[in-house]
């Protein structure tokens, strides 16, 4: 980055907020597009919100950064399984845009079961002069029709419409938490718990199980999948994340269930660490390839970690998002918290890291200053077109006036979904159902 990581003046645009938040309101994903010119977020109340960035004005350049709703619809609904008896939540795990090839955007979004693909349209002109309808749209008596008219388009407000292309369904017996879209743009992959599918994106009916971990007795069962990932330039790499802290790369060349791994990425415990909680925390929660393909990008509940593809035995990189925690585990086991799942996200040159923390804070790293930050996305701190300030923990000791302690971090404001512009210094943060969007400071 141009500037010291810790001493960049960001802008800060704060697009979402609602005073009386409800559960369904919560941001469960976001996303942005190839380009960055769109942002989507999902939440809990199944509602996919598009937001397009503003175009470029010579009069207020400064509001080229901005963000405003572009569109919404409601992309799933709450259905019940009474085979199982269980109710399937409408909250949105995953947004992924597919690279836009014509004037409309698709993108795929994924509840718990089911995985739709979205057509996102303009439309800004409207036909008239049907021969065979009325203008109301009912349909005239032929026998009334004594002149054949030529139907014309006539402009109309600009209108934006979301339209269900593909509904992938019926293929996870358990809850999905990744999708991937393959970079030949045919085919992605869901995950859920025990099983990878590979869907081809034209086909709805049929999709390949290409990893099955699920032992034959379920007591057996140690490790569940947490995430995974298409390798962005090689078609047949994948990477999968597991709860016991291991990564794997398969190559579907190899064989069809891709059951025995290319590679195993692991580092060795150090016994001097080991607690009750060490299986815990060394879940990997998110893995990211960056944009070359060369590096792997880990998050688990204390750590991001730096994988190169050439390298098994220990990652390259490791940050400390928040070690300060280290001693609180207890009380974190107690309220849940230590099951919270963070993202993690590369910049667009892959020189920096993000990840979301407590307290509304998340953790920008640059890995070739060595140089890190804390900022916290709060209304009180950034007002539209405010200076985020750095923010420091306090662990023990005295306290200085402008650091916060340890103790007074509130688990319940926690930013686990994040997102980066893939060519500008722009990042998403959602702080539950809060959307903020910060940038470069524009001189």
């Amino acid at each position: 980055m141009e500037e010291d990581i810790d001493t960049r003046k960001i802008n800060s645009s704060f697009l979402r907020d609602h005073s009386y938040a409800t559960e369904a309101d919560i941001i469960s994903t976001v996303e942005f597009n190839s380009t960055g010119e769109l942002l989507a977020t999902g939440d809990k109340g199944g509602r996919v919100v598009i937001f397009q960035r503003e175009q470029e004005n010579k009069n207020q350049p400064h509001r080229r950064g901005e963000y405003n709703v572009y569109s919404t619809f409601q992309s799933h609904e709450p259905e019940f399984d009474y085979l199982k008896s269980l109710e399937i939540e409408e909250k949105i795990n995953k947004i992924r845009w597919l690279p836009q090839q014509n004037a409309a955007y698709f993108l795929l979004s994924t509840n718990d079961k089911t995985v739709k693909l979205w057509k996102v349209s303009e439309r800004d002109k409207r036909p008239e002069g049907y021969n065979l309808k009325d203008e109301d749209g009912r349909i005239r008596d032929p026998c009334t029709i004594t002149s054949l008219r030529v139907p014309v388009l006539r402009p109309m407000d600009l209108m934006v419409e979301a339209t269900p292309r593909r509904v992938f369904s019926n293929a996870h017996t358990y809850h999905i938490n990744s999708i991937s879209v393959n970079s030949d743009y045919e085919t992605y992959m869901s995950a859920d718990d025990l099983r990878i599918n590979l869907w081809n994106l034209e086909i709805t009916n049929r999709s390949f199980n290409i990893v099955d971990i699920k032992p034959t007795n379920m007591e057996e069962l140690t490790e569940v999948i947490t995430a995974a990932e298409f390798h962005p330039h090689n078609c047949n790499t994948f990477v999968y994340s597991s709860s016991k802290g291991t990564i794997r790369l398969c190559d579907m060349r190899s064989s069809a269930l891709c059951d025995r791994h290319s590679k195993l990425f692991e580092e060795p415990e150090d016994p001097s660490n080991r607690s009750f909680f060490s299986e815990i925390i060394s879940s990997i929660s998110d893995v990211k390839f960056n944009h070359s393909g060369r590096y792997i990008m880990t998050r688990d509940y204390l750590t991001v970690k730096v994988w190169d593809l050439n390298m098994e035995n220990r990652p390259i990189e490791t940050y400390q998002v928040h070690d300060y925690l280290r001693s609180k585990l207890c009380s974190l086991y107690e309220n849940d918290c230590i099951f919270d799942k963070f993202e993690c996200v590369w910049n667009g040159s892959d020189s920096v890291i993000m990840t979301g923390s407590y307290n509304n804070f998340f953790r920008m790293f640059d890995r070739n200053t060595k140089r890190d930050v804390t900022l916290e996305a709060s209304r009180e701190n950034s007002k539209p077109r405010a200076i985020l300030k750095p923010r420091k923990v306090c662990v023990g000791g005295k306290r200085r006036k402008d650091e916060i302690s340890v103790d007074s971090l509130d688990f319940s404001k926690k930013i686990l979904h994040t997102a980066w512009h893939p060519s500008e210094n722009i990042i998403a943060v959602a702080a539950t159902n809060n959307l903020y969007i910060f940038q470069d400071k524009v001189n």
